[in-house]
């Protein structure tokens, strides 16, 4: 395969006397030597009318001088890229989050990949951040519980557009994660994914509706949507004191409530099933939902939740 090479200004002018001449693609790239997809790229070059070389040309050098470099590997960069590592970011949100403080001084996830596949070829761990560097994989089984809708429930057909469609900071969903000798309740905005988390000693309906009512009162909430847990059994207590309208996804539904489950499996980094939560003080509670809020995400252009929700700009990238 032959190295790829920019054409010069006398090929240029070749190309045009070849146009001119009424001579195919094919022909004038075999008196120019070169490739005919690069004479069909470089014709494209004069948009109106026929083929200008000298135009062309200074076209051809504003695109190159312009370009964005490829990024150089540095002690210091790689320092930086495995503190991202360390903090639980994809090689994707360093990425992003680069180009979103950095601007040109950018780089691609891929070649941050390399870097860490480099790094593990020569003896090095940094690897061992990603996320599934060494994580298994089980099949995952429908199970049916045998639970009945909850009396006076709200279908979450009857939920207002701007909660559905995400418009508004306010509309949340909430949910429950099971541990040893302890519970987590949590809530996500659906609009900023803006992440809040309590701890509960058991998952009874008074325990979570209190945990609930202080989230949701704190955060000004207009609705809320949870599943069908018995946790959930004082919906209407919730909805009254909280002053939200409380709605129910459709049973065994969890994409109904998406942000929130997607939320649950970044605490369950930190947290995994057996956790014993009467372990877990609040503080690293608190730290760990302050790391997933400030996470940049790319849904959000590689904002994070917090600045999203509060219309915050924050340098993340040290």
């Amino acid at each position: 395969m032959k190295p790829y090479r920019q054409l010069t200004q006398l090929q240029r002018y070749q190309i045009q006397a070849c146009e001119e001449a009424g001579l195919s693609q094919t022909h004038i790239a075999l008196q120019i030597g070169c490739h005919k997809s690069t004479v069909s790229r470089e014709l494209k070059r004069c948009k109106v009318g026929r083929y200008n070389a000298e135009v062309a040309h200074k076209s051809a050098i504003k695109v190159r001088r312009s370009s964005v470099k490829s990024t150089r590997f540095t002690p210091l960069l790689w320092q930086q890229i495995i503190g991202q590592l360390a903090r639980d970011w994809s090689p994707a949100v360093i990425a992003g989050r680069v180009a979103l403080e950095r601007g040109q001084q950018s780089i691609s996830h891929e070649t941050i990949y390399q870097w860490i596949y480099r790094d593990k070829h020569s003896g090095g761990v940094s690897h061992r951040y990603l996320l599934r560097a060494y994580r298994g994989y089980r099949k995952r089984r429908k199970t049916h519980d045998g639970r009945g809708l909850l009396r006076d429930r709200v279908s979450i057909d009857q939920r207002p557009e701007a909660a559905n469609q995400r418009l508004h900071i306010g509309h949340w969903e909430g949910d429950t994660i099971h541990g040893r000798e302890g519970n987590l309740v949590t809530l996500v905005d659906r609009k900023s994914r803006l992440l809040n988390a309590r701890k509960t000693s058991s998952r009874t309906k008074a325990e979570v509706g209190h945990k609930l009512i202080t989230m949701l009162t704190a955060f000004q909430a207009k609705t809320l949507t949870v599943d069908n847990g018995r946790e959930f059994y004082g919906h209407k207590d919730i909805a009254n004191k909280a002053n939200v309208d409380v709605y129910f996804a459709d049973p065994y539904a969890s994409w109904q409530r998406g942000s929130n489950e997607n939320a649950n499996g970044l605490l369950r980094r930190y947290f995994p099933k057996g956790t014993n939560f009467n372990k877990v003080s609040a503080q690293a509670l608190r730290r760990v939902v302050e790391k997933i809020n400030l996470m940049p995400r790319k849904l959000h252009n590689w904002k994070s939740a917090y600045e999203v929700h509060y219309g915050l700009s924050v340098a993340l990238i040290t």
